[in-house]
């Protein structure tokens, strides 16, 4: 099986670098990983102590910063090498003053694990979530370095809990210990013989606890909003924004909407600003006008969403009507503000959670996202207190980073 493994692998790079000959984000993921070997040599001396964490993209980043921050300052002595498997979490994060090195995970072969490990020469590997590339893992265990799955999570019809994952189950028993986000991924793992587990949570509490304490302040967003009730619309995706779009034309005239799509494309848009028939303004232009005078503020650039969560009184944060994945709730919840998603949410513990105690909704079609935000705009009692719900529940759940680096100290 092994065997069979590698040889995908490689099938798998060379269909990849063609793709790269036709597509812009696969250029990054192939181009990225050609100077991957030179810039640790760079960066990482013989003498240096190592920590890596590898994160599949940008959600894995933000789960693994306050155990980065924490490991940071237990072991001050230890460099940071972040490894990056996706170029949305690369390219936003490649110059984070947190880590000493970033780069791109090469592809998972023998080779590739062999000379990586041999570059990073970490004490102690960290995966955030999930991703198990088992020659990096096989790698990790015959130089008996320490590795630890981090915020991990598990659903039963992943490989491992199939009858035909058994090489993949053997990776597994790479990691000395497993800190997860809840209890089913407990009990998934010990079925199949995995007691070294700890249900610690998930580290994104943590890290979206501390943002409510930061200073939040946006001049525009402030100028923009004024003593309008404000809508905040974040990562969202064309399907999203097609849901949005009939309830952002019909809005009363006390309702004002940021809208920050996940992806930054000029074509896409123009495209929706064109279907609103509201005031609106790209971030982009906002020095060129009186930003007070507009109705729907679209953010054309990165950095600013979890800033401008604190200026919401409502929530929709996007990647759930569609299939891309469902985007960061803890961020808006943390301010305390009520949260409508799409319909996709069944691999995401902490929506179905939030839902079940009411401080989070769910919608299928425009129909019911136009419902549950006439709601929310209209009934201030019922806002306030779904709102209340969202910051409860971030504030009960934090701790995870503690209890993980807790265990960690003692290795």
């Amino acid at each position: 099986m092994h065997t069979i493994y590698n040889l995908s692998i490689h099938l798998v790079s060379f269909g990849l670098r063609i793709v790269a000959l036709f597509n812009k984000k696969m250029k990054l993921f192939v181009n990225g990983r050609k100077d991957v070997f030179e810039m640790l040599q760079q960066k990482i001396s013989s003498e240096d102590k190592t920590i890596w964490f590898h994160c599949a993209s940008l959600g894995e980043f933000e789960q693994g910063v306050p155990i980065m921050e924490a490991i940071k300052k237990q072991r001050p002595d230890h460099k940071i090498v972040v490894s990056f498997f996706s170029p949305s979490g690369f390219e936003v994060k490649k110059n984070t003053p947190l880590a000493d090195a970033v780069v791109y995970l090469p592809m998972d072969t023998r080779e590739n694990a062999k000379k990586f490990v041999a570059a990073v020469r970490p004490t102690m590997a960290l995966f955030v979530k999930y991703e198990f590339w088992p020659n990096y893992l096989f790698e990790l265990q015959k130089k008996k370095v320490p590795t630890y799955l981090v915020s991990g999570i598990f659903r039963k019809d992943q490989i491992f809990f199939k009858s035909y994952g058994g090489f993949m189950r053997k990776a597994l028993q790479s990691f000395d210990h497993f800190f997860l986000q809840d209890e089913n991924s407990e009990e998934l793992l010990k079925n199949i013989g995995f007691s070294n587990v700890t249900v610690s949570g998930d580290t994104r509490f943590d890290r979206v606890s501390h943002q409510i304490e930061m200073d939040n302040t946006l001049k525009f967003a402030e100028d923009f909003k004024g003593n309008s009730l404000c809508i905040v619309c974040g990562s969202t995706w064309p399907e999203d924004e097609a849901v949005l779009l009939d309830y952002i034309n019909a809005a009363p005239e006390n309702v004002k909407f940021i809208i920050a799509p996940h992806k930054i494309e000029v074509d896409k848009i123009s495209d929706f600003t064109h279907k609103i028939v509201k005031k609106t303004v790209l971030h982009s232009n906002k020095d060129e006008v009186n930003i007070s005078d507009y109705d729907v503020l679209i953010i054309d650039c990165i950095g600013l969403l979890s800033k401008l969560y604190s200026y919401a009184d409502i929530a929709y944060v996007g990647g759930a009507m569609g299939s891309t994945g469902l985007h960061n709730i803890l961020e808006p919840a943390t301010f305390g503000v009520p949260i409508v998603i799409g319909k996709n949410y069944g691999e995401f513990p902490e929506a179905i959670r939030l839902r079940d105690l009411a401080g989070l909704f769910t919608v299928k079609n425009s129909l019911e996202c136009n419902e549950i935000l006439s709601k929310l705009v209209n009934n201030i009692n019922f806002r306030n207190k779904t709102g209340m719900i969202a910051g409860h529940f971030v504030n009960k759940n934090t701790g995870a980073t503690q209890k993980i680096v807790n265990y960690l100290s003692t290795i």
